[in-house]
């Protein structure tokens, strides 16, 4: 068999995110919400590096990944690359489950931690990134294996990062798998986060955005929406 005629066609990534966010932006326009209260974060979790490359030379500089490893991959792959020498920058977030040990290999990448769930992981933020900006992700689904601290924990959480100098900037959430209970689990994050005096709130991904923005979220985070089905399986370890 001719080997061009077996291989699949290069994905165009600048085009495909161009409608996809061309998308998201109408679905959050279409809840009422105006495009400069809500930030389009990147999920980039499973997509290439020449998938980030293309969202940022579309105006997403914002990246978020799950997997300390995946992260530091591609964030040495783009700064040794034609794009890192191109002056493409990419702030990259850290929103998956994060264990301690893997603070130290991705702390000088990360531009927003959003997943802060404990003190103990805090205080290794602040070890390895003194004054680093945290969200702290609050449980509001009751999935245990999604991270977050429980409600009732989020004050002394929010505070105790404080106290470690951190820069605490919002709460983050991920959603209910039933869809008919995200209204209430995002206007209960809202609810904190006015209670705290914290702007901002990460919640909304690509399946729930619509609940979220309408509860206040300030920053989605959407993959699929975007890019289109994982094209590479994420890395092991977090």
């Amino acid at each position: 068999m001719d080997r061009a005629l077996s291989e699949p066609a290069p994905i165009d990534w600048r085009s495909r995110v161009e409608q996809g966010a061309a998308s998201v932006r109408a679905r959050i326009e279409a809840t009422g919400a105006g495009l400069d209260r809500v930030q389009i974060l990147a999920v980039t979790k499973g997509q290439p590096v020449e998938a980030v490359v293309a969202a940022a030379r579309c105006g997403f500089a914002d990246a978020g990944e799950s997997y300390a490893q995946e992260l530091v991959g591609k964030a040495d792959a783009i700064d040794e690359g034609s794009a890192g020498a191109e002056g493409i920058a990419v702030r990259w977030h850290m929103i998956g489950r994060l264990q301690r040990n893997k603070v130290r290999l991705v702390a000088p990448h990360v531009h927003l931690w959003q997943s802060v769930d404990r003190l103990s992981l805090g205080a290794e933020i602040a070890r390895r990134s003194p004054g680093a900006s945290v969200l702290v992700q609050i449980n509001v689904s009751g999935a245990e294996q999604q991270g977050g601290c429980r409600p009732e924990q989020v004050d002394a959480v929010v505070e105790g990062c404080g106290d470690l100098g951190l820069d605490v900037r919002g709460l983050m959430a991920i959603g209910p798998r039933d869809l008919a209970h995200a209204p209430r689990a995002f206007a209960e994050v809202s609810r904190h986060a006015d209670r705290l005096g914290l702007a901002e709130r990460s919640m909304g991904m690509s399946g729930d955005l619509e609940a979220a923005v309408l509860a206040g979220s300030t920053m989605v985070r959407v993959g699929t929406a975007l890019f289109g089905p994982r094209t590479e399986p994420p890395t092991v370890g977090k």
